[in-house]
C-alpha cells in the first residue's frame, strides 16, 4: 500500500514539474518583463543545478545495501556494480531536468534557433544534470558519513546562491556563456557528454575498488567507536539507553538523515524573520512567528519522535523481556529528545540579531515543546506503531508511517496557538508568550505524571506492539 501511495505521489510531483515547465516562459515574462527570456533563463540555470546538488545529496539513494546482498553471488563484481549503477540512474530525479526545460526548448528556443539549437540546449542541460547524478553517487559514498560532506554541500549552496544574493558576484553570469553557446553549437553538449562518461567511470571505479564487505563497514565501525554523550551517564539505565539511541541515530542512514535535515531547518527563520510583511501591522510580532519558533526549536523532536518506538522495532522484544526495560527505553528516549531540543534552542539564540522579541518567541515555544508538545507527539506515535528498516534513506520512505504521523500536523501547528491566541487577543503578544512559556513550565514540572500516561499506554499494549513489529518486519 505504501509503495502504491509512493508511486502515485511521485507521478503527482513529476506532473507538477512538467506543469511548471510549461508555464516557465510565462513566469519569466512576468518576473523579468522586457528582458529576453532566453537570456534570463541561461543566466539562472546555474541556480537550478545548485538546487539539484542539494536535493540529490538528501534524496538520492546509494546502491550500497543492494551491493552487500549480491557480493556473495558467483557474478563478477564489475557486472554487479554496473547493474546497480544503471538501476540507480532509472529514477524520477533523472526526468526532472527534461520535464522542466523541454517545454521551454520548443516554446522559446526552437522558434529562434531552430530544432537543432533546442536539442543542443536541452541536451547540455540533461547531460549536466546526469553528471551530477554520478558525481553525487561517488561524493556521498566518499564523504556522507563525515562532517566534511555536509560542510561541502552547504558551502557550495551558500557560496553559489549567497554570493548573488549579497551582490559579491553573479555566478549565473559565469556559466551563462556555456548555455548561450549551446544554442548554436553542439560543443557544450559534447563536452558535458564527455564529463558524464568521466563521472560514471569515476563512480564505477570507486565502487569497484571498495566492493568488499570490510571496506563498506570498516569506516562506520571506526567512526562511531566511543560516540557516547557523557552527560547521559548521570541518569542510570535510562541514560545508558539514551546513549544507545544516540549511537543508533548517528550510525543508521534514515535517522542520521533526519538529524542532518533538522540541523538544516535551523535556518528556517531566515525566510520569515527578514521579511517585514510577516510582522504585525504595528511592527510587532507576527502570529506566524509562533509556528516558526516552535518549528525551529522542536524540529528534531517532531521528526524523530513521531516514530517513537518504530526506531526500535527490530529489538523491541529485548526490552520487553527485561525488568523495567520498556520503562528505561521510554525514559531514555525522552531524555534524548529533550537534550537535543535544548541544543537546537541554544543554536537558535543568534536569531536575537533580528530583535529581542524573536528570542522571547524561541524561549516560549521551546518551553511549550519540551513541556507539552513532546507528550502529545509521543502519545500519537503510540497509535499502531509500525516497523522500519533503519538502513534505508529517509526521503520518500514511508516505513514506520501510519495514520498517526499524518494527523500529528494538527497538534504541532494548532497546539501553541490554542494557548497563545486567547491571551494575545485579550491582552497583547507578550502576555501570549508568557502564557505559552508558563504552560510549558507547568508541563516540565508535571513531567512524571505526563510521561507515565504514555508509559502506561505502552505497557498495556506491549504484546500487541511486539506482535505487530514481528509480523510486518
Amino acid at each position: 500500500m505504501a509503495n502504491i501511495f509512493l508511486g502515485f505521489l511521485i507521478l503527482v510531483l513529476l506532473s507538477y514539474v512538467f506543469g511548471a515547465g510549461i508555464f516557465l516562459p510565462r513566469i519569466i515574462e512576468l518576473l523579468a518583463e522586457g528582458q529576453d527570456p532566453i537570456v534570463v533563463l541561461n543566466s539562472y540555470l546555474i541556480f537550478f543545478f545548485l538546487a539539484e546538488f542539494m536535493y540529490r545529496y538528501f534524496l538520492q539513494t546509494l546502491p550500497v545495501i543492494e551491493l552487500e546482498s549480491l557480493l556473495h553471488l558467483p557474478i563478477g563484481k564489475g557486472r554487479i556494480i554496473s547493474m546497480l549503477l544503471i538501476r540507480s540512474f532509472i529514477s524520477a530525479m533523472t526526468l526532472i531536468p527534461i520535464l522542466l526545460f523541454l517545454p521551454s526548448a520548443f516554446q522559446i528556443i526552437a522558434p529562434e534557433y531552430g530544432t537543432t539549437g533546442a536539442i543542443f540546449w536541452i541536451g547540455s542541460i540533461a547531460f549536466t544534470s546526469w553528471t551530477l547524478h554520478w558525481f553525487m553517487l561517488w561524493f556521498k559514498q566518499r564523504f556522507e558519513d563525515g562532517l566534511i560532506g555536509l560542510i561541502v554541500v552547504f558551502a557550495v549552496f551558500g557560496l553559489g546562491a549567497g554570493s548573488s544574493y549579497m551582490g559579491w558576484f553573479n555566478l549565473g553570469e559565469l556559466t551563462k556563456p556555456i548555455f548561450d553557446l549551446a544554442l548554436t553549437s553542439p560543443l557544450p553538449m559534447a563536452l558535458m557528454a564527455v564529463l558524464l562518461v568521466g563521472t560514471y567511470l569515476l563512480c564505477r571505479k570507486f565502487y569497484l575498488d571498495n566492493a568488499y564487505l570490510e571496506d563498506l563497514t570498516e569506516a562506520d565501525e571506526i567512526r562511531f567507536v566511543g560516540q557516547s554523550i557523557g552527560f547521559f551517564s548521570r541518569f542510570g539505565l535510562a541514560g545508558e539507553l539514551a546513549n544507545l539511541e544516540w549511537k543508533l541515530i548517528v550510525r543508521h542512514k534514515k535517522s542520521r538523515t533526519i538529524l542532518m535535515l533538522s540541523s538544516f531547518f535551523l535556518f528556517y527563520g531566515l525566510l520569515f524573520y527578514t521579511q517585514p510583511e510577516y510582522q504585525s501591522e504595528d511592527g510587532g510580532l507576527g502570529a506566524i512567528f509562533i509556528f516558526v519558533g516552535a518549528f525551529i526549536t522542536g524540529i528534531f523532536m517532531i521528526q524523530y519522535g513521531q516514530q517513537f518506538l518504530s526506531w526500535n522495532s527490530g529489538n523491541f522484544d529485548f526490552f520487553l523481556n527485561r525488568k523495567n526495560g520498556v520503562e528505561a527505553l521510554v525514559k531514555g528516549k525522552y531524555l534524548l529528545l529533550m537534550s537535543i531540543s535544548v541544543i537546537y534552542f541554544l543554536a537558535s539564540i543568534p536569531y536575537v540579531y533580528f530583535g529581542l522579541d524573536i528570542l522571547l518567541v524561541h524561549i516560549a515555544t521551546f518551553l511549550f515543546n519540551v513541556g507539552i508538545l513532546i507528550h502529545v507527539i509521543i502519545y500519537l506515535a503510540l497509535w499502531k506503531p509500525k516497523p522500519m528498516d533503519l538502513n534505508k534513506g529517509a526521503m520518500f520512505n514511508y516505513e514506520g508511517v501510519g495514520p498517526a504521523q499524518f494527523l500529528m500536523i494538527i497538534p504541532m501547528m494548532a497546539g501553541p496557538y490554542l494557548v497563545y491566541l486567547p491571551f494575545y487577543f485579550l491582552f497583547n503578544e507578550y502576555i501570549g508568550l508568557l502564557a505559552l512559556g508558563v504552560t510549558g513550565i507547568i508541563g516540565i514540572l508535571a513531567f512524571k505524571p505526563l510521561s507515565q500516561i504514555n508509559l502506561n499506554r505502552i505497557n498495556s499494549n506491549r504484546y500487541e506492539i511486539s506482535s505487530s513489529f514481528r509480523q510486518e518486519s
